[in-house]
């Protein structure tokens, strides 16, 4: 019996062991002190820092940007990110901005919130949202991640829209 005892001890303690190891491999991809860069899918509709392409009948519409963030604490980032894009059909072309938070959640479970806006050319409104998101963080090696994600924005300029927007997005970290 105390065979039994201890090899299901010794089975439990490598699984604990085994669990730690991971997770203090993925906590140093997050830990205080440590920098991101992220690439994301975007929304024509929102100012966006993320990579956006569309083409319909001859007119297109694109975005490129990043975002890059700083842990200011373990799991927890602070984030800036900018973006420059435009549209065929309506010649307008802008900047677009964002600032905000991101939180990892066991070091793996991403949470963001964030304002979001642009400055576009020769328009009198511009777009400004509050978004709010979360995600997994699938790591693929010691510095990259693959972030599947959910976002819900909450449009702050009722004059340039007054709907609210879901996304369904990808990034693509490296954390420095």
């Amino acid at each position: 019996m105390k065979k039994i005892i201890l090899s299901i001890v010794a089975l439990v303690g490598f699984a604990f062991a085994g669990n730690a190891q991971d997770d203090d491999t993925t906590m140093m991809q997050t830990a205080k002190g440590k920098w991101l860069i992220e690439a994301n899918t975007g929304n024509a509709l929102l100012g966006n820092t993320g990579i956006y392409f569309s083409s319909q009948d001859g007119e297109y519409i694109y975005n490129i940007g990043l975002d890059g963030g700083y842990f200011v604490a373990d799991d927890f980032a602070i984030k800036f990110g900018l973006g420059y894009g435009g549209d065929s059909e309506t010649d307008l072309n802008g900047f677009s901005y964002r600032v905000g938070g991101k939180y990892y959640i066991a070091s793996k479970f991403p949470i963001s919130l964030d304002v979001t806006g642009s400055k576009i050319d020769n328009v009198d409104e511009n777009p400004f949202w509050l978004g709010i998101g979360g995600g997994y963080a699938w790591f693929i090696g010691n510095s990259v991640a693959i972030e599947p994600g959910l976002r819900y924005n909450v449009s702050l300029n009722e004059d340039f829209s007054d709907k609210d927007i879901f996304q369904i997005n990808i990034g693509f970290t490296v954390f420095l």
